[in-house]
Parts: structure tokens; sequence; C-alpha cells
């Protein structure tokens, strides 16, 4: 779209057309692109919570995400998971919420045996959702590689997103504590 400015009229400027071989193969070059982002983010942010959690660790002898599940206890317990379960769930939701959904099922599986079928319940549905920050991470830099400007715009709304997701988390969890 052009604007002759003095005459202020909008006219409409004919696209060259690709050929089809052309533009299947820019389509797969940007989905390379894309599944490069998204494997390159989704190991850069678990390795960089390993860090985070070995540090942690190493300095005062409790891990981050350990932390963030005494953190997240009350939010369990308000989902209507038992508190006795609480600290662990709230453990496996921070696992999820600074890592991914994978990473807090593999931890989710290795506590699962000391959790009652409620708390089970309750936080599985949590898990089974893309509220966290590496899918933020992933989703940001995979519209990045598309078009830079609105890879831009979904970054600086990423925290916003990851709120509304982590809430919407919360209350399909809470809908599923009161069936349960």
């Amino acid at each position: 779209y052009t604007v002759d400015e003095k005459e202020d009229i909008l006219t409409i400027e004919d696209e060259q057309k690709q050929a089809f071989f052309q533009m299947i193969g820019e389509y797969i070059m940007d989905g390379f692109k894309v599944a490069i982002i998204v494997g390159a983010m989704l190991i850069g942010f678990v390795a960089l919570m390993d860090l985070i959690n070995s540090l942690f660790d190493m300095i005062i002898g409790i891990s981050f995400q350990e932390i963030l599940g005494y953190i997240f206890a009350p939010v369990a317990f308000l989902m209507g998971i038992p508190w006795a379960d609480a600290v662990a769930a709230g453990g496996i939701m921070a696992t999820k919420l600074v890592t991914n959904e994978f990473v807090a099922m593999i931890n989710l599986g290795d506590v699962a045996e000391s959790m009652s079928e409620r708390t089970l319940g309750i936080i599985s549905v949590f898990l089974v959702s893309f509220a966290n920050f590496s899918s933020i991470g992933i989703i940001s830099g995979a519209v990045k590689g598309l078009n830079e400007r609105q890879g831009n715009v979904v970054a600086r709304f990423g925290l916003k997103l990851l709120y509304g997701a982590t809430l919407v988390s919360i209350l399909t969890a809470i809908i599923v504590g009161l069936i349960i």
C-alpha cells in the first residue's frame, strides 16, 4: 500500500507472485528456523533452571525450586490440595512455572506414590498447560524468528501472558478440586 501525499489517495501495488516451489521452500525454511528456536529455548531454559537450582543448593543448601515450593504451598492449599501434600505440590507447580510441564510431570512421577489421589488429580490438571517461562520464551523467540517487530511485541507482553495463563491453570485446577 502506498499513500499519495498530494492527493491523499491510497493505492494498492501488485505483490510479486512467487513460484510454487519458491513458496514451499520459504515455508520449509521458516519451519526449520522455528524448530531450531524452540529446541534452543527449551534446552536453554531447562539448563538455566538447573544452574540456578545448583547454585542455590551449593550456597544455602536448598534448591530454588524447593523455595518456590514453600511459596506456592498456600496456593496449592487454596486449590484444594491437602496441607500434607501442599509443599510437594507447590514445588511441582513451581517447577512447571520456571521450566516446563514436561520436567514437572517427570518430577510428579517421582513423588506420585507419596501423594493422595485428590492431589494427583488437581496437580495433573494444573500441569497440563503452557503457563511457564520457557513457553513464553519459545513463543516470543519463534515469532521473532519470523517477524522481528511482532516478536518484540510478544516479548513485551510475556509476563502478562504468563500471569493470565497461570491464573487459568489455577482456576481450572480449583474447578477439578471441587469435582473430585
